[in-house]
């Protein structure tokens, strides 16, 4: 009887073990399709991006044969045709969706680090401090974004793929910044934070040991949505020409090719398989960014 009892214990209290973050997450994409099918076509393009970019040489990739120029749909061995130097549109697809992707990550890690770390210390400390902070998010906030970047574009030396995610990152991590004190706000008068304040934890101790792991899915959500923005960023720069230097394949020099009414109604092979791309990109994206934002409720309310 005693040993059916304490078996019974230990299973209730297995029981009562709420499930860890990432089961919860992957539970709560698998259950919706639209999450699914979003997740699945994400794995498939970083595979066939990053992985397909390996067995590229970037050189070749945009060097140039003009007698090739403008070769259609599956003309002389081409699946998706050639550009106007004559350039393989599937190889400058392969290797412009991973530069594209590479530049999104970087800003929003780049943005969420500096963002994560004024908004912990302005809702932490609150008073004037966070108010001389957050007038500085203000000013760089009422900055002229899009004409600063074209400019500082066109005069900087030695610009490249680097130099071009830490312009955006200079002005992207304001809205992270804000983002995050609103939540430190709201979490800096538990009874957790009292608590260690009371025990005589220091400040940062309760900042990065306390407060940022009760906040951690918040930030995986608002990682994963801005990565598509940061993409969208990049590509409308290099649409324009203001972007990743012009030896460098961009997913928005591909579209940019669209700037051109001849070539959106007779060279269709030239723009749409990057539109494409960017779109099913932005949307799988958003659709994991809904399904991780359920699976922080489910956390929440499970533990």
């Amino acid at each position: 009887m005693a040993l059916f009892t304490v078996g019974k214990k230990k299973q209730d209290d297995r029981a009562q073990i709420p499930p860890s973050a990432l089961k919860i997450t992957f539970r709560e994409i698998f259950k919706s399709k639209a999450a699914t099918i979003a997740f699945c076509t994400i794995v498939v393009i970083l595979l066939l991006t990053f992985g397909g970019s390996l067995f590229l040489d970037s050189s070749k990739v945009t060097e140039m044969h003009i007698l090739e120029s403008y070769a259609g749909w599956g003309q002389n061995g081409y699946l998706l045709g050639t550009d106007d130097g004559g350039r393989d549109i599937l190889n400058l697809l392969i290797m412009g969706g991973r530069n594209s992707i590479m530049i999104g990550l970087l800003v929003t890690l780049l943005c969420e680090l500096v963002g994560l770390i004024v908004g912990l210390v302005a809702g932490y400390y609150g008073g004037t401090t966070d108010s001389i902070i957050m007038r500085i998010v203000d000013f760089v906030q009422i900055l002229p974004q899009m004409p600063i970047l074209i400019v500082l574009v066109t005069v900087l030396p030695n610009y490249n793929a680097m130099t071009l995610v830490l312009l955006i990152s200079m002005f992207g991590w304001t809205g992270e910044a804000r983002y995050y004190r609103s939540f430190i706000l709201s979490q800096r008068e538990r009874d957790y934070v009292l608590a260690s304040k009371t025990s005589g934890s220091s400040n940062t101790k309760i900042m990065f040991q306390e407060i940022l792991p009760n906040i951690a899915s918040m930030i995986i959500i608002d990682v994963v949505l801005s990565v598509s923005g940061n993409i969208g960023i990049e590509t409308g720069l290099s649409f324009i020409g203001y972007g990743l230097p012009t030896n460098i394949p961009s997913l928005g020099t591909l579209i940019g090719f669209a700037s051109d009414p001849v070539n959106i109604i007779d060279r269709p092979w030239l723009w749409l398989p990057a539109t494409v791309l960017l779109l099913v990109i932005c949307l799988s994206i958003n659709y994991v960014g809904q399904a991780l934002q359920k699976a922080g409720d489910a956390r929440q309310r499970e533990n």
